[in-house]
């Protein structure tokens, strides 16, 4: 008895026309479901690329292996506001063991669906109050080094496992201790990584149907919001492993006039002075900065995790899916290096790959 069948795809269903020793054929509509018809599809492959030699001459100054039970509140302070990050974030962040804490080693940020109020402005703001409150639906933690690691210059390694869901949104980041270019962005900020919604499904075209999984690093510039840039580029793992499956590398090497970005000694993207700039106000005038400005000046780390907002919130599914909730963010080190050939530019220890990406920049406005 010969059989044959001939499958074809039309929306969510499958023609299957058989004969079976005869030549009367019978056509059946088999319902699949939207993962099935997915599975058809095949995952764009992810070019390979070689891990680099990281430069034995970068000097380690700085690092939290998280081993004590406890936060070391010598290495980190807490932000505690609700204010939404400026982005209509739907956290609390606070310092309660519920948001953030150490088990095996690990450093946890947890995000809770769960209703807390708390201040209503960034605690940086001249304003700042614990009277003046605001209600979110979330919960988390957002933790900074600043006045307690504050460094210009170096290579960053973070190793974190990150959340996924629609809605969530981790990040490994740098702003200025000094705001010496005037307010965000005019004095920069620096994005090693961030993420949104992994494993919600993709919207990137050729990914489209695909678990969300693309890592981006960017830098912020330009001038003080609203006329402030942002340029910055996004990969993916090798062999298309998701960020949310296991803990990775994130680093970024940044010298005078140049940030290189890396996940697991892989170099992915590079961006130079020649493409950022800074525009303030100084006497009275607006000014362009000088050098390699705005990113020539000390900088704090910071480990948080956002839920919603006006990027996670309005990609991929869109909204927040509150059924993945409780979600953590596990960061297992941090380690700071600096360049022993140079540390006041931080020339001479670069590890490069020429396929890297060369980001270009937002064109500098005139005055």
């Amino acid at each position: 008895m010969n059989k044959k069948i001939n499958i074809t795809l039309s929306g969510l269903f499958i023609a299957v026309l058989s004969a079976c020793g005869s030549n009367n054929t019978s056509e059946q509509q088999v319902e699949v479901t939207p993962e099935q018809v997915t599975a058809q599809k095949q995952i764009p492959d992810v070019p390979v690329q070689d891990k680099i030699q990281v430069n034995e001459n970068w000097n380690l100054v700085w690092q939290d292996e998280f081993e004590n039970p406890e936060i070391d509140l010598n290495k980190w302070g807490f932000e505690i506001n609700c204010f939404g990050g400026g982005n209509d974030e739907k956290q609390c962040y606070t310092n309660r063991s519920d948001n953030a804490y150490i088990k095996d080693g690990v450093l946890t940020i947890a995000a809770l669906k769960e209703s807390f109020t708390g201040p209503a402005l960034l605690d940086d703001d001249p304003n700042y109050s614990v009277e003046n409150t605001r209600t979110q639906p979330y919960t988390s933690a957002r933790l900074r080094t600043k006045y307690k690691g504050d460094w210009k210059y170096g290579r960053f390694e973070i190793s974190a496992k990150l959340p996924y869901g629609q809605g969530t949104w981790p990040a490994i980041w740098m702003l200025p201790t000094d705001w010496v270019y005037g307010g965000w962005a005019g004095s920069g900020e620096l994005d090693i990584m961030e993420v949104v919604n992994l494993k919600a499904e993709s919207d990137e075209p050729s990914y489209a149907g695909f678990p969300e999984g693309r890592v981006h690093g960017t830098l912020h510039y330009g001038r003080k919001a609203p006329e402030n840039v942002y340029t910055g580029t996004y990969t993916h793992l090798q062999n298309n492993d998701n960020p949310a499956d296991d803990f990775h590398e994130y680093a970024v090497e940044w010298e005078e006039g140049e940030i290189r970005w890396y996940i697991d000694d892989i170099h992915y993207a590079t961006q130079t002075s020649d493409s950022w700039y800074t525009q303030y106000m100084k006497d009275g005038k607006l000014v362009n900065g000088e050098g390699a400005a705005p990113f020539d000046q000390n900088f704090h780390l910071i480990l948080n995790f956002a839920v919603g907002g006006n990027w996670a919130g309005n990609v991929n599914e869109k909204g927040i899916d509150e059924s993945v909730f409780p979600q953590v963010f596990e960061i297992d080190y941090v380690r700071v290096y600096q360049c022993s050939t140079n540390v006041e530019t931080g020339k001479g220890c670069a590890a490069i790959d020429p396929a890297a990406k060369l980001v270009v920049g937002a064109p500098q406005p005139e005055l």
